[in-house]
């Protein structure tokens, strides 16, 4: 499988590059970037080919035959509209667009083709969460509730390596995405009540740095989330599973019974990386004809519910 990387020098695309260099068969044979002297020393130090500041220049490549887009936000719906219509199966990072219209415009264009189209749910993939989501499917565990907090300390718009961003983080679509798909993922059902509130808005960012979420699906499990760029350690994203049959706690790639007892993940998966198996998802999908975990067409579920969210803060 050959892989283009759009943003492969960014945190994420480099997670990516690391992500395909572990699975056999799949190389990146081509990247993207928006300086061309650093994504020609980029491409130079991990062994690309093909580097060029064009997206068009890499679908036109024959020898392209999917593409991962870690690219800035806004740019995420009109790429993947771009690579379908060039005959190319393709990931996108969250969000998959930054409007529910963009969204809907992004499943449009998949179901004209048919081409793998993916949206990075990374969450869905970590052997922690899937562990959570085997017992489910089994029969042995339900959630009851989900209690999740999101914390970071961001007061100024710089990615997770320190670089200045040419895009804005935002609490509500690249953070609460991940759990809103989680917890619709690991009910099986889609928020029917949902409610929000945002603490005061930072005047250079222009956003809130401080949100909390409530989501509550038919069967009546809910899910209460807080998040803040306030937040002065310890960071991350630390999800307590409250099940009719225990209580467990995911955080990052470790999981522990309420006990505090660590769950052994061995054999869940292939990896510990996320990132790893998302692709090999991706990947494998491709070369099985079917659709993938995390197709547009299931993501587009969790940009409704985050649009209704939106709402409410608006409100």
């Amino acid at each position: 499988m050959r892989i283009c990387i759009a943003g492969a020098s960014g945190a994420f695309g480099m997670k990516h590059m690391d992500a395909i260099a572990a699975i056999e068969g799949a190389e990146v044979v081509s990247v993207v970037g928006t300086k061309i002297d650093a994504i020609k020393a980029f491409a130079e130090d991990r062994g690309v080919l093909h580097y060029t500041t064009d997206l068009a220049e890499s679908l036109a490549r024959d020898d392209v035959d999917a593409v991962i887009l870690a690219t800035p936000t806004q740019l995420h719906a009109a790429q993947t509209i771009q690579c379908l219509e060039a005959g190319k199966h393709v990931m996108s990072e969250i969000p998959m667009a930054d409007t529910i219209e963009d969204a809907r415009k992004v499943v449009e264009a998949h179901k004209k083709t048919n081409l793998v189209a993916m949206a990075g749910h990374t969450r869905r993939f970590n052997p922690s969460h899937q562990w959570i989501h085997n017992k489910i499917e089994a029969g042995e565990l339900t959630v009851q509730q989900m209690d999740v907090q999101t914390y970071f300390f961001r007061r100024s718009n710089k990615n997770a390596l320190g670089q200045a961003r040419s895009w804005t983080d935002h609490l509500l679509w690249h953070h609460a995405c991940h759990t809103v798909d989680l917890f619709q993922y690991q009910t099986g059902e889609t928020a029917s009540k949902v409610q929000a509130l945002q603490g005061p808005i930072h005047p250079e960012l222009g956003i809130a740095l401080d949100m909390s979420i409530g989501m509550k699906v038919p069967n009546g499990a809910i899910c209460t989330l807080s998040l803040s760029f306030n937040n002065d350690g310890p960071f991350g994203t630390f999800f307590r599973y409250i099940c009719d049959n225990g209580t467990y706690t995911a955080r990052y790639d470790d999981l522990y019974d309420g006990n505090e007892n660590k769950i052994d993940l061995t054999g869940v998966a292939v990896s510990n990386n996320g990132i790893e198996l998302q692709d090999r998802e991706f990947i494998a999908a491709i070369q099985e004809g079917r659709m993938p975990n995390s197709c547009v067409t299931q993501a587009i579920e969790a940009m409704e519910t985050l649009h209704r969210l939106e709402e409410c803060l608006e409100a």
